[in-house]
C-alpha cells in the first residue's frame, strides 16, 4: 500500500517549517542587533522579522542566505531600505536578474564597503551620528525657509560627513525632499518640525514613519488624541530624545565591559 502525504499535511508542514525558521531568524535578530531588540521586544521583534521575509520573498530571495542578509539590512538600514535613496545600489541589484545567490554575494559586498567607510570600526561614526540627532532634538539649527535644503544637507555633513559622502548630492537632496512631503502629510508646516523628520530619515531611514523597527514614530505622527501638529512636532522630538538618550547610554555601558 503506497503511502500519500494529503494537501493538507503537506501545507502543515511547510507552515511548521516556516514557523521554525521564523523563530531561527528572531534568535539571529537578537544576535546581530541586541540593543535594538531587547527595545523592541519579542513581539515587535516578531513584526519586524515577518515584514522583511515577507519582502525578500517579493525580490525572490528563498535560501537561507539570501533572507538573512535581507534582515540584517533591514537592521542597518531600515526596513524600506530596498527603496531608500541613501542605497539605491541595493534597489538596483534586488531588481536585477540575477540568481538570487549572485545577488546576495554582490550585496554583502557593498554593505561590507558601506560598513568600513561609513559606519567606521565598532560603529563610532554611527555613534557620532546619534549624538548629533540628540543635540538636535533638544537645540534647534539655524535653518530657513529660504535656503532650507542647503542648510539641512550641511548640518547632516557636519554630523555624518562619511555617510553623506557615501549617499552624494543628488541622493542626498532625494532624501530631503522626501521628508518634507512626509511631514507636511502630517501637517507640519514650521522649518524645525520637517526638518525633524528630514533628520529622522536620515537616521532611520526614509519609510522611518512606517517602520516596525521604530513603532515609536509611527505612533507619534498618527496620534489621534494629538490635534495640533506643533504639540505632535513637540512629543515626536521628545520619543526621539527618550530613545536616542537610551540608545547611547547603552553604547556607554558596552565600552566598558
Amino acid at each position: 500500500m503506497a503511502f500519500r502525504i494529503r494537501e493538507e499535511q503537506l501545507a502543515e508542514f511547510r507552515r511548521s517549517a516556516l514557523a521554525d525558521f521564523e523563530n531561527e531568524m528572531i534568535l539571529h535578530s537578537k544576535s546581530f542587533s541586541p540593543k535594538l531588540s531587547e527595545v523592541l521586544g519579542d513581539d515587535q521583534l516578531r513584526i519586524a522579522v515577518r515584514q522583511a521575509m515577507d519582502r525578500a520573498a517579493k525580490y525572490g530571495f528563498t535560501n537561507r542566505g539570501p533572507i538573512r542578509l535581507y534582515i540584517e539590512l533591514m537592521f542597518l538600514c531600515g526596513s524600506d531600505f530596498d527603496t531608500d535613496p541613501q542605497y539605491p545600489e541595493i534597489g538596483k541589484v534586488l531588481n536585477s536578474s540575477e540568481d538570487q545567490m549572485d545577488r546576495a554575494n554582490r550585496i554583502c559586498d557593498g554593505v561590507s564597503e558601506y560598513i568600513e567607510k561609513v559606519a567606521g570600526e565598532k560603529n563610532v561614526n554611527v555613534r557620532s551620528a546619534e549624538k548629533f540627532l540628540a543635540e538636535f532634538a533638544r537645540f534647534p539649527l539655524n535653518i530657513s525657509e529660504s535656503d532650507f535644503s542647503e542648510s539641512i544637507a550641511r548640518e547632516m555633513t557636519n554630523a555624518y560627513p562619511q555617510k553623506t559622502a557615501y549617499v552624494g548630492n543628488e541622493n542626498l537632496n532625494r532624501l530631503i525632499g522626501e521628508g518634507r512631503i512626509e511631514a507636511r502629510k502630517h501637517d507640519f508646516e514650521a522649518v524645525r518640525a520637517q526638518v525633524l523628520v528630514v533628520v529622522l530619515m536620515f537616521a532611520f531611514g526614509h519609510g522611518c514613519a512606517n517602520d516596525p523597527l521604530y513603532p515609536w514614530i509611527g505612533r507619534t505622527l498618527r496620534d489621534e488624541k494629538i490635534m495640533d501638529s506643533q504639540a505632535r512636532a513637540l512629543r515626536l522630538e521628545k520619543k526621539a530624545i527618550t530613545w536616542l538618550d537610551h540608545v547611547l547610554a547603552g553604547n556607554k555601558e558596552g565600552a566598558t565591559e
